[in-house]
């Protein structure tokens, strides 16, 4: 029997491919929209066969009532407090009233369980929806995976190509996890189409050290890269504050300071998982991140 998947989302990047995911799982997928959403994003999602729902944030009723019937309620929101915390509340009841048992939140993300609280403001508000989502009557699933790999080569000041360098705060030996959202995707979608998972799952595509960074790019380039290491965390936390200070940006997504908020906690060695749930689907083969750069002509 298919799977009938509530997703929220849809038409964001990480969103687009886990509808492509769930398509290929032969999944019944209805998209969750909002009024203000992209026509021509509805339009891609029905040529592919999405039922997409358009809500009416005064509608709960009508929301309830598409929801009967459904496995899972996935989300892929991406946003400010306001999205992340409120609008996922709102979904939940409603998915709740709709008698749905399962639900996976927009985690993906660092596992944030043992970063301190204050420390980075994206993470908090997920934090912050875990105290509402940990009391509600549903199976949750949170799906932890690093960082995405696919800002290696855009927004994440990692790999100083041009330098040949490796940024480092701290530890040059700290384990750093990465996985691409091609297979966060995959993954995802393989959980929402189960009966049963556990509380939370950890992937990770590749996991390397800044050391190892610099052995893989001086690897793959022919050239020598080194460590370039401007101070430690205590340094990275100053700042952070006065880019903060001086440019807050409380409407941005991710403003520098929070960028910087996320290396830090990469590199603090808080959050690394010891344990890593890639195995549950032996049919998913996750890339590695010197195959992921080899495609994108860094060699």
């Amino acid at each position: 029997m298919n799977k009938r998947i509530i997703l929220l989302g849809a038409t964001g990047n990480l969103g687009g491919k886990i509808v492509e995911a769930l398509l290929a799982n032969a999944a019944k997928v209805v998209a969750i929209v909002r009024t203000t959403t992209d026509h021509g994003k509805i339009e891609t999602l029905i040529e592919k066969g999405v039922d997409v729902f358009t809500f009416q944030e005064d509608d709960t009723d009508a929301l309830i009532q598409k929801m009967q019937g459904a496995d899972c309620l996935l989300s892929a929101l991406s946003g400010l407090e306001e999205t992340v915390i409120q609008y996922q509340k709102k979904i939940l009841d409603a998915a709740i009233a709709a008698g749905i048992k399962r639900f996976i939140p927009s985690d993906y993300c660092l596992d944030f369980r043992n970063v301190p609280a204050g420390q980075n403001r994206n993470l908090d508000w997920r934090r912050e929806f875990h105290k509402y989502l940990n009391k509600a009557p549903i199976q949750a699933i949170s799906i932890f995976n690093g960082a995405f790999m696919d800002l290696l080569t855009t927004d994440m000041p990692l790999i100083l190509k041009k330098q040949k360098r490796i940024l480092c705060w701290g530890n040059k030996n700290q384990p750093l996890e990465f996985t691409h959202t091609n297979d966060v995707a995959a993954f995802t979608a393989n959980v929402a189409m189960q009966d049963t998972s556990e509380r939370y799952l950890s992937i990770a595509g590749d996991v390397l050290s800044c050391e190892q960074f610099k052995q893989l790019l001086t690897k793959l380039t022919g050239q020598q890269f080194n460590i370039f290491r401007p101070g430690g965390i205590r340094l990275l936390n100053v700042i952070i504050k006065i880019t903060r200070f001086f440019s807050p940006s409380p409407k941005e997504l991710y403003p520098a300071w929070q960028g910087m908020q996320y290396m830090r906690d990469m590199m603090e060695g808080k959050i690394a998982s010891t344990k890593y749930d890639n195995g549950i689907f032996p049919q998913l083969q996750f890339i590695s991140i010197e195959k992921f750069l080899r495609n994108e002509g860094i060699s």
